[in-house]
């Protein structure tokens, strides 16, 4: 079904490609997400009743309750008073000036007997003078004010009781405010002033009014107000006050409720009315799509590896992704009918599973992070102000476990196995969501919580090995399980190896222990070379006589034949065996090794028998078409091949021998080239010899002697 897309693709510089498919891609998620974070909002009116009970979707500070409140605190707090306790003196050192004055007056005006020229000032101009002398201290007290009347009937008292009354006034206004007066005291201590001065014997009944005025107005307040340290204080209590929020989750209005102005105020506060939708919820889906695109992006450019396996690659993880996705999708529509979280059913280790066998561990380390930051967002449940957090964690955890798990093994037994293990993980993180939440949970929700962990993990499973055989036809894969399936004795093509070459078909088998056993020493894939050297002599089929091993005693054609016809037969078996296998549609890998297992290798024997007929040959003429090795596991299996070949015909296979014969071999095929355009190491071709020596010692150990 993909064929034709896969072939276009193929067509693409990687760069072009990428770009187009993770652009495509960034729309599609986009899409498929947004009715995710898009905030819910209704059609509702003031002073209508409610058809809903609505929550908050979000926590937001209420302004306007925060500013009374911070207005009662402002009203309500108590202000810094100061006291003043020069008050006291100065208001009666007014009182002592004024009479001053007038004993001043009163003095200058009194006739003097040694000088009888002397002027005497009428009561008139007395009372100017004195006047005068108020000006200034009226100026400043505009409250402190003595009639002409009082003021000369003052004139008319002897000095002696002026200074009686002088010292009297200045007395009680001393003591009444040596003490803390505030302006709500006026009242009471002006009363006290009056009653002091009734009580008094040193104040004339005539002048008792006078003096009571002056001694009210000469009361003022000793303890005043702060204003800047008032002001500090009402601030540092204003800034004490907690926000007033509304809180993610808290209910606006129940539905049948009248929706009066102070709740359709709060509706508006929270977005949830239809003429405010929002465009940040839009714009942050936009940014994360971002962020994802660049990450893949980003991995896909600093990844070295072949343009055609990028190309694969990037198809499967956004095939993968997008069926999660929709699969979000989904569980997100159902989510809200249920009173527990259903999304800890989602399949938690789907991703990293098959993006593991499908491409490498480092692509599903990316996508575990990925799946586990877009569940968060698509499957959230109740008011989560960003993501479901204990969603995002627990496809994260799985799917982290499920990676180190499966290792490199793909078999079903073993995906089967991982899947469990998940599910004992999902049940662990389970029982750490619901400790934490510190809430009663019912026997039938424990009960579900249980069920989903498990159901969770062994879906993963099920669902990888499902969908393993898709992928490996949409894209042309060749996962652990497509070998498992072709190293069965009952395929088709190895049963026509078995009946119709059995000597090839034991040769195949033998390479295939030597070449698996090499290639896991090295970090090679083994299953991969056990199963190629299964089919890689396939071609000897068409003419199984030709090959020695399927002579079994008979003649041998090859001595009847001309050297250039007998290589001609021998080459072909390699290009023969990659038209076989295509003809029935293997893995190109499989493929691969059928057509390269012999590299250009040189056909000495043919060349020599020719030369030996005295034609004139050239060494390229018998060599393989090739192309040379171009994996790890191709090279292995070349080596295999011919060490297996040459040491069934040693007649007495010692450790020795074996270890001499294995070493020329791999020196031969490293000298002749046969490595040059595969990754392997010196260390590695010393390692594999080891090995293979060690296998044929296992397979060729000498026995006991029966006797007759």
């Amino acid at each position: 079904m993909f064929t034709p897309i896969i072939k276009l693709f193929k067509s693409l510089k990687f760069k072009y490609l990428a770009l187009f498919v993770i652009g495509l891609a960034a729309i599609a998620l986009f899409s498929l997400m947004y009715g995710n974070v898009k905030q819910e909002t209704y059609e509702l009116h003031e002073f209508k009743i409610s058809p809903k009970t609505i929550r908050s979707l979000k926590t937001v500070e209420d302004t306007v309750k925060t500013d009374q409140e911070k207005r009662r605190i402002e009203a309500e707090v108590t202000p810094f008073y100061q006291f003043s306790e020069d008050t006291a003196k100065n208001r009666a050192a007014i009182a002592i000036n004024l009479f001053d004055f007038i004993i001043e007056e009163k003095r200058e005006n009194t006739p003097d007997a040694e000088d009888p020229d002397k002027k005497v000032k009428t009561r008139s101009e007395q009372i100017n003078d004195i006047r005068e002398n108020f000006k200034k201290l009226e100026k400043e007290e505009p409250g402190l004010r003595l009639t002409d009347d009082a003021i000369a009937s003052l004139l008319t008292r002897d000095v002696s009781v002026l200074r009686k009354i002088q010292n009297e006034i200045a007395t009680i206004i001393n003591e009444e405010l040596s003490k803390p007066v505030r302006s709500g005291d006026l009242s009471t201590v002006r009363y006290e002033v009056e009653r002091k001065l009734r009580l008094s014997e040193a104040i004339p009944p005539a002048e008792l009014q006078t003096l009571i005025t002056l001694g009210r107005s000469l009361v003022v307040e000793t303890e005043t107000i702060n204003k800047e340290l008032t002001d500090k204080r009402i601030e540092e209590e204003k800034n004490a006050v907690e926000p007033t929020r509304i809180l993610q989750g808290q209910v606006i209005v129940r539905e049948g409720q009248f929706i009066d102005s102070e709740i359709y105020r709060q509706l508006e506060l929270t977005g949830l009315l239809t003429n405010q939708s929002s465009t940040k919820p839009m714009a942050g889906l936009i940014l994360f799509v971002i962020f994802v695109s660049a990450i893949i992006f980003m991995h896909f450019h600093t990844w070295r590896e072949d343009n055609n396996k990028k190309k694969k690659s990037l198809l499967i993880i956004y095939s993968v992704f997008f069926i999660l996705v929709i699969m979000m999708k989904l569980i997100s529509l159902i989510d809200k009918e249920f009173d527990v979280q259903v999304a800890f059913l989602f399949p938690t280790a789907l991703a990293p599973l098959l993006v593991k066998l499908l491409t490498n561990e480092r692509l599903a380390f990316m996508m575990t992070i990925i799946t586990a930051a877009t569940a968060g967002i698509m499957l959230q449940e109740g008011f989560a102000a960003i993501m479901q957090m204990e969603i995002a964690l627990y496809i994260l955890f799985s799917g982290v476990i499920s990676i180190y798990v499966l290792g490199n093994n793909g078999r079903r037994s073993n995906i089967l196995r991982t899947s469990l293990v998940v599910a004992a993980s999902n049940i662990l993180f389970i029982g750490f969501y619901l400790l934490m939440t510190q809430s009663s949970y019912e026997l039938s929700e424990l009960v579900f919580y249980l069920i989903a962990a498990l159901t969770s993990g062994i879906l993963s499973g099920a669902l990888t090995i499902g969908l393993m055989p898709f992928f490996e036809s949409a894209f042309g894969l060749l996962s652990d399980m497509r070998l498992i399936e072709l190293s069965n004795p009952n395929h088709p093509l190895l049963k026509k190896v078995l009946t119709e070459t059995p000597g090839t078909y034991h040769h195949s088998v033998m390479v295939a222990n030597l070449a698996d056993a090499a290639c896991e020493s090295v970090g090679a894939d083994g299953l991969l070379a056990r199963v190629g050297s299964y089919y890689h002599d396939i071609g000897k089929t068409l003419r199984p006589g030709f090959f020695i091993e399927n002579q079994h005693g008979a003649v041998n054609p090859h001595d009847e034949l001309p050297p250039e016809k007998s290589r001609d037969i021998i080459i072909s078996h390699a290009n023969d065996g990659a038209e076989l296998l295509t003809k029935h549609k293997m893995p190109i890998e499989i493929i691969d090794i059928a057509r390269q297992h012999h590299g250009t290798s040189f056909l000495k024997f043919f060349f020599v028998k020719a030369k030996e007929m005295g034609q004139d040959v050239v060494e390229d003429d018998f060599r393989y078409p090739g192309p040379k090795p171009q994996t790890k596991e191709i090279a292995i299996i070349s080596i295999a091949d011919s060490v297996e070949a040459a040491v069934r015909s040693l007649k007495e296979p010692t450790p020795d021998r074996i270890a001499n014969l294995v070493k020329s071999i791999i020196a031969s095929k490293l000298n002749d080239g046969q490595f040059d355009e595969c990754d392997l190491s010196m260390k590695e071709l010393k390692t594999i010899e080891n090995v293979i020596c060690k296998t044929l010692n296992g397979i060729f150990h000498s026995r006991i002697e029966y006797p007759d």
